[in-house]
């Protein structure tokens, strides 16, 4: 019996603690403000277990005295009383005791329980009588508040992440999130918040410290994927000379100080949530272009001192910006960690889906890697919809120097590039001794690329051995004709090696603008490749369908390309690249010969080495902020005619030619590049800005259009204005001289150096370049 009673009763003490301690541990710090009514019917069975346990106590107790009664009436007691004496009852009664005691401490926890129960439950229906009561607010400061409310209303459940920051369904759930985690609404005033204390000043920037070993590096890449492998061994390989060009950079710098960089790189086009078509491609010949760009942007960006965080998973992603649960509707909630985040299209649509209305917040620090760039009437939405410049990449309202391509196609863009080996005498004097001028060596790893090219090459047959490397499992290509010697799918040092031994590199048409032909050039072979009649375009061409990008060949919304490399073709020329009509065969035959009979030397412009990337990172980065809004006045958003703009701060040149920077006006604020480069010329009907520029010996600079957006500038130039006008167009400012009608840009997005109509002579800004460095001009760096 006594073991039963003292079973009984470390059980029901046990049930006791677990059901108390179960109850009152559910109310949290952390817990959401929208959980009372849960809680308050938690504490109401809480009051029920207690009232039931002392229900229990009491009927053991009256149990326990029964059995005493009838324990000392029987005469079986009383006849073994001998055998059973009266001290082994005693613990019985003392158990008694302790029961009745337990009995009494549960009724008087009871009954406070009930008290603070009562109390918790009042104040629950004072506080959803509030939630209940929300109305909302009519605040000329909030105008979208209303807005929001409704769309919440219909749309709350459509995201997990509004239940995980409080959401419930009820108004005021609606308003305190609208006003708390997002900005649409004001703060509740019943809601308590902390009194603001003044936060200390944050602590000292580090210093980025040019790094002297890039073994961390390959670290931070990761595994798991064929291309970080490809990007990892092509770091390696280039190694000794990023750590050279460092050195060079750093004594051109003579110790300024710079502030380390916070830097995500975002690898969208290796996710698997894009598809990553490439990683499977590249141990058999698919594209490496972009590959080769994102390895020498990693390897710039460490070896500058910055500090570096690596994804190629939407996760990592996710995880890295600190995304809510949820599918990507609310914004973070935290500051984002990185200073700068580097990706590409996939990347950005990525951002964009995960990160809310943080996207907006944080896209200033984004930039984007765009292999063939994008020009500001398709990046503008409102006016690319308009106007039939939308495609499927562009439209996405950033500054359209936060775009970053491999060549230098409009400068409305930033010039990225990528890097490639550099020759020292040594091997450029055996590179010039071991040529075989009768040696080819054709551009095209995927035996598509080779299809319907016979004709030419049997003529490239009669003067030249061809050599392919057109990748194959088992059998040879078909699309290779029999007279080449293919050598399959070769490790970057041995195509290397080929390239050395070639005189010829030749290109087929495809693909497009690929790092190949300059590593060719650089290695002193002459590059032969097609010139396009008609040009490339969306409207001949599938691979150009939806690029946002017109190439600045016309005024309209059409991509146009003339030859399968443009910079070589623009920015190289002969006698190191020929552009010729393959369909020309006597045209093609005569530049087969001319180039055997030619001697060139290993070439590379400087803005390929790793030393000229170097530069251009370490500046933009040191310089380039759009997060920051200019000081000086921004273009009116109103069409007026009458409307007055501010002074000019330009002086006619001294032959009275074009305008420059005045003297008397000094140097603008937070003006980079330097306004002492820029001077402003009017452009023929049929020409860009791009190439007004390029035939004064300068290059198009799009952030001084600012300066020349002024009725002002017209009067400075002799150009006379019967009116004046401020809309939207990627071609203002500029002047329809038939009929001197002045129109100035209204939107500053639309600042562009491409383009042209024939009705138009634009406004251009240009300034001066380093040599060999179209992105820099001489005072940049």
């Amino acid at each position: 019996l006594r073991i039963f009673v003292l079973g009984i009763g470390f059980f029901t003490l046990c049930f006791l603690m677990t059901s108390l301690g179960g109850q009152f541990s559910a109310k949290r710090l952390g817990d959401s403000p929208f959980t009372i009514r849960t809680e308050v019917m938690g504490a109401l069975e809480s009051r029920g277990v207690l009232r039931r346990m002392s229900d229990m106590l009491e009927m053991l107790m009256k149990r326990m005295d029964i059995l005493a009664r009838l324990e000392n009436s029987t005469d079986f007691h009383k006849g073994d009383e001998a055998r059973f004496p009266l001290d082994r009852f005693q613990p019985a009664a003392g158990l008694m005791e302790r029961i009745q005691a337990i009995a009494q401490n549960v009724s008087d926890i009871a009954i406070k329980v009930d008290q603070i129960l009562r109390n918790s439950l009042l104040n629950g229906k004072v506080m959803e009588g509030r939630r209940d009561q929300c109305e909302v607010p009519r605040d000329p400061k909030y105008p979208d508040c209303a807005g929001k409310v409704e769309w919440m209303r219909a749309r709350w459940t459509s995201d997990p992440c509004y239940a995980f920051f409080g959401v419930d369904g009820t108004e005021c759930s609606f308003l305190i999130y609208l006003s708390e985690v997002e900005w649409f609404c004001p703060p509740l005033p019943w809601r308590n918040r902390t009194v603001a204390v003044p936060s200390l000043p944050p602590p000292p920037r580090a210093q980025a410290a040019f790094r002297r070993d890039l073994a961390h590096l390959l670290e931070v890449i990761g595994t798991g994927k064929e291309s970080l492998s490809f990007m990892k061994k092509r770091i390696r390989h280039l190694a000794q000379q990023w750590l050279r060009a460092a050195w060079r950079l750093e004594q051109k710098l003579a110790g300024r100080q710079r502030d380390q960089k916070h830097i995500l790189i975002h690898i969208g086009f290796l996710t698997e949530e894009s598809g990553d078509v490439f990683s499977p491609r590249v141990l058999k010949g698919g594209p490496l272009g972009e590959m080769v760009q994102w390895a020498d942007i990693l390897a710039a960006l460490f070896v500058l001192g910055h500090s570096l965080r690596v994804t190629v998973s939407l996760k990592e992603l996710q995880s890295h910006l600190g995304v809510p649960p949820g599918r990507g509707n609310c914004p973070l909630t935290s500051p984002l960690a990185f200073d700068l985040i580097y990706t590409d299209y996939h990347g950005l649509q990525q951002m964009k889906q995960h990160m809310g209305l943080s996207f907006k917040k944080y896209r200033c620090r984004v930039r984007v890697i765009d292999t063939f760039g994008t020009e500001p009437a398709y990046n503008h939405e409102e006016y690319a919809t308009l106007r039939g410049y939308r495609t499927n990449w562009g439209y996405w309202n950033l500054q359209p120097a936060q775009f970053m391509t491999m060549f230098p196609h409009t400068p409305d863009n930033s010039f990225m590039g990528f890097v490639s080996e550099e020759l020292n005498e040594t091997e450029r004097q055996l590179i010039k001794a071991n040529k075989v001028s009768s040696m080819a060596v054709v551009y095209g790893k995927e035996a598509s690329i080779w299809k319907g090219k016979e004709k030419f090459l049997a003529i490239l047959n009669k003067y030249m051995e061809i050599h392919g490397t057109v990748y194959y499992e088992t059998q040879r290509p078909p699309e290779v004709p029999a007279f080449v010697k293919n050598h399959g799918l070769l490790p970057q040092h041995e195509f290397q090696q080929l390239l050395r031994k070639a005189k010829l590199f030749i290109g087929f048409g495809f693909p497009y603008e690929g790092p190949a032909p300059l590593e060719a050039i650089a290695n002193g072979c002459v590059f032969l490749q097609a010139r396009f009649n008609p040009p490339h375009s969306s409207l001949n061409h599938e691979f150009f369908r939806g690029k946002p990008t017109s190439r600045e060949a016309t005024g309209t919304a059409v991509f146009q390309v003339s030859s399968q490399h443009p910079y070589a073709e623009d920015f190289i020329g002969k006698p190191h690249v020929w552009t010729v009509d393959y369909n020309n065969s006597e045209e093609f035959e005569a530049a087969i010969k001319t180039i055997m009979r030619t001697q060139v030397d290993p070439y590379l412009p400087y803005e390929y080495t790793c030393e000229g990337m170097l530069e251009r990172i370490h500046a933009y980065i040191q310089h380039q902020d759009f997060c920051t809004t200019s000081s000086l006045p921004s273009s009116p958003k109103t069409k007026s005619p009458a409307m007055q703009s501010p002074p000019s701060l330009l002086a006619l040149s001294p032959n009275a030619t074009h305008l420059v920077w005045s003297p008397s006006a000094g140097q603008a604020p937070q003006a980079w590049p330097p306004v002492a480069s820029l001077q402003a010329w009017v452009s023929e009907p049929q020409h860009t800005c791009t190439e007004t520029c390029r035939r004064h010996g300068l290059v198009c600079e799009p952030t001084f259009f600012r300066f020349l957006n002024k009725e002002e500038v017209f009067l400075q130039l002799s150009i006379a204005c019967d009116s004046t006008e401020y809309e939207m167009n990627h071609l203002y400012p500029a002047v329809a001289e038939n009929v001197h009608e002045c129109y100035l840009q209204k939107e500053p997005l639309l600042f562009s150096c491409a383009g042209y109509n024939t009705k138009y002579r634009r406004l251009c800004p240009c300034r001066d370049f380093r040599q060999g460095q179209v992105a820099l001009c001489r005072d940049c760096l």
